[in-house]
């Protein structure tokens, strides 16, 4: 069963203006931006799923009002702010169900999707559940479905979001390293498996830069914000199994949102 950990929208707007420090350019290009409003789409990673605060209107999305984009969208006094990410969205479900509050007057979009559609959620189920033998060869059925239905089907959707919002910044954010290597976890699993599964996430963030690119949109790549942070080491931003909270597990925790991905999000504008 779910914790449940609901804050007010104030306790953002207090962390926001403790922990957003944008620098001069991404001040200058924040105003137009926010004055044209701001539309966050995506998975569990924009919901904000691990870092707490959930708002009580979508409860089955798991919005966090210390999200990332809930943040940033705080911090700038947005003309408007549609909140659609939801916990568990594919590329797909992006595409059917996140895309109307989108318009020519939307002037920033940002999204992560791909991580789902890889099959993750399974590959670390069966990492935490299974031995070795079996967590290799889920991670290697991901990278494959990596390179084969998800380059066209991020296409289809950022195909979509630009024709929906053709004057939009569009900001594709990837996916951090979940674990730190020799580090200090007792347990769990070896180095060989949380080395693949480093290695299929930087795989992941390549083929999402690629595409990124391909449609004009900027992608921002959080590896090296989290380096030093991944699970295992000594100041995690990333949960581990958390065998009360399965949910939560390998995503994100407030100060994820808050160190990693939002100051990030603020620099790329």
């Amino acid at each position: 069963m779910r914790k449940s950990r609901i804050a007010p929208w104030a306790a953002s707007l207090l962390l926001a203006a403790a922990c957003t420090l944008a620098g001069p350019a991404a001040t200058a290009a924040a105003p137009g931006i926010a004055a044209a409003g701001y539309v966050a789409l995506g998975d569990s990673y924009s919901a904000g799923v691990g870092a707490g605060s959930y708002l009580t209107a979508t409860p089955r999305c798991l919005r966090s009002s210390l999200s990332f984009p809930a943040l940033w969208a705080a911090a700038h006094s947005v003309s408007s702010f549609s909140f659609a990410a939801c916990d568990g969205a594919k590329t797909g479900d992006v595409l059917k169900n996140q895309l109307g509050p989108l318009g020519p007057r939307t002037g920033l979009v940002t999204i992560t999707a791909g991580g789902r559609d890889a099959g993750f959620t399974k590959v670390m189920a069966a990492c935490v559940l299974g031995g070795s033998g079996t967590c290799l060869s889920a991670v290697a059925k991901a990278r494959s479905a990596t390179d084969g239905t998800l380059p066209g089907d991020l296409d289809r959707l950022y195909s979509a979001i630009r024709g929906k919002a053709p004057a939009a910044r569009v900001v594709v954010l990837g996916y951090p390293r979940l674990y730190q290597l020799h580090g200090g976890c007792s347990g769990g699993l070896r180095d060989i498996e949380r080395s693949a599964l480093n290695d299929a996430s930087d795989h992941l963030d390549e083929v999402l830069a690629a595409r990124a690119a391909a449609h004009g949109f900027t992608f921002v790549d959080v590896r090296s914000a989290f380096g030093g942070h991944e699970i295992c080491s000594p100041e995690p931003w990333l949960h581990s199994a958390d065998w009360l909270d399965l949910g939560e597990s390998y995503h994100p925790t407030a100060t994820g949102h808050s160190l990693g991905y939002l100051p990030l999000l603020t620099d790329a504008l």
